[in-house]
């Protein structure tokens, strides 16, 4: 059981450092090609909004599962 949720736990982790990483701060999907989208705040729209989500969501599991971790070595 540990040794699934240790790897759970590093799958979900490279997941997390993943999405965070595609999510240029304040230039979107956009600015990884180079691209100079202005500095003007917009709207997550389309694949950003997922991206959005998914970070949330991968977030709250490599939460769960770290709590899980010390419950069940503790």
């Amino acid at each position: 059981m540990a040794r699934f949720l240790d790897i759970a736990l590093i799958i979900t982790s490279l997941g997390l450092i993943l999405s965070v990483i595609l999510q240029s701060k304040g230039a979107g999907l956009g600015g990884l090609t180079g691209a100079d989208t202005g500095g003007v705040f917009t709207a997550r729209r389309g694949i950003e909004r997922v991206l959005f989500w998914v970070t949330i969501a991968l977030s709250v599991v490599f939460f769960a599962l770290v709590l899980t971790i010390i419950l069940i070595a503790g």
